[in-house]
């Protein structure tokens, strides 16, 4: 395994080069097949900080469940516990979180707190999420998808709904490893221009082409089908008038028709079923779904086993 990774953070999915993403997507299947792959306590007297500002089932389990299966510890840092810029400055909390844990990991609203954490930290900072990214659920995303397909390079993967963090960081990752990946949204929700600008320049290096578009029939033939909720966290009141404008961007048996047979079905979860996808389709064989919840534990393990240098 790399030793460049030792000591680093993932605030964004450009953080690590495409070999990088490799290397940690192979020790992630490493651990998901023989858990003890790195030794029964990998982790053994190592500590994650996890600072949660939004609500979690999926990261904070986990990182908690991947931390004690490896012998370390995770403490959880709630919103009470921790006003980051606040209470106190947040180059202070990252600089006193620094003396006590090995890893810091941060689940936040603005990209700019994560960006500060790592800024100041001493320790390796991993962004959870952030309003603008969201790097360790690709990690997941694309190990699922090589474990569906067999690869990542050339495969069509295309993302259905708001132009989010989500998106923003599939359209990293694609770039990085070689796939291509369209973003279908409803005109006003395109991704952030310049992740696109940046996103293209990194896949013309790959050969990965990387667009924005807004007709669904961008889907005929897509290998890898993604979808996320309408409205993510704090655009709660936006809900009901984005049901109307995004009522036609979703995974169903009609967009199933246009893509490959084998096409996989990815969704982030939390599901709303009867909006961004169908419950009947959720459930279908071409259905990813709780293989890639799984595998956020897997991806995380061989993150911090990366970047605390305790991987061989």
């Amino acid at each position: 395994m790399p030793s460049s990774l030792t000591g680093r953070n993932f605030i964004s999915v450009l953080d690590f080069s495409a070999d990088e993403i490799h290397a940690v997507l192979a020790a992630a299947q490493a651990v998901k097949a023989d858990p003890a792959a790195f030794g029964e306590t990998p982790l053994e007297r190592k500590t994650l900080a996890m600072i949660f500002q939004k609500p979690s089932l999926r990261t904070r389990v986990s990182f908690e469940a991947g931390m004690t299966q490896m012998g370390g510890h995770a403490i959880y840092l709630g919103p009470t516990d921790i006003s980051l810029g606040k209470r106190e400055t947040t180059e202070d909390i990252a600089l006193v979180l620094s003396r006590y844990v090995d890893v810091i990991m941060a689940r936040v609203f603005g990209h700019h707190l994560v960006e500060e954490l790592a800024a100041s930290a001493t320790v390796p900072v991993i962004n959870a999420l952030s309003d603008f990214e969201h790097p360790c659920q690709i990690l997941a995303d694309l190990q699922t998808v090589q474990e569906r397909k067999g690869q990542l390079a050339g495969l069509q993967a295309c993302y259905i709904g708001d132009g989010n963090n989500v998106a923003h960081s599939l359209m990293y990752g694609a770039a990085r490893v070689g796939m291509h990946m369209r973003i279908i949204t409803p005109e006003g929700y395109e991704p952030d221009s310049e992740v696109l600008k940046i996103a293209s320049e990194v896949g013309s290096q790959t050969g990965a082409n990387i667009e924005a578009v807004h007709s669904l029939e961008a889907t005929e033939g897509a290998d890898v089908l993604y979808t996320d909720v309408w409205a993510s966290m704090g655009q709660e009141k936006e809900a009901e008038a984005r049901k109307a404008i995004f009522a036609d961007y979703r995974i169903d048996a009609t967009t199933m028709e246009r893509a490959d047979d084998d096409a996989v079905i990815l969704h982030c979860l939390p599901a709303h079923y009867g909006d961004e996808i169908d419950y009947a389709t959720s459930r279908t064989p071409n259905s990813a779904l709780f293989d890639q919840a799984e595998n956020r534990l897997h991806a995380q393990k061989a993150l911090v086993l990366l970047v605390s240098g305790c991987s061989r």
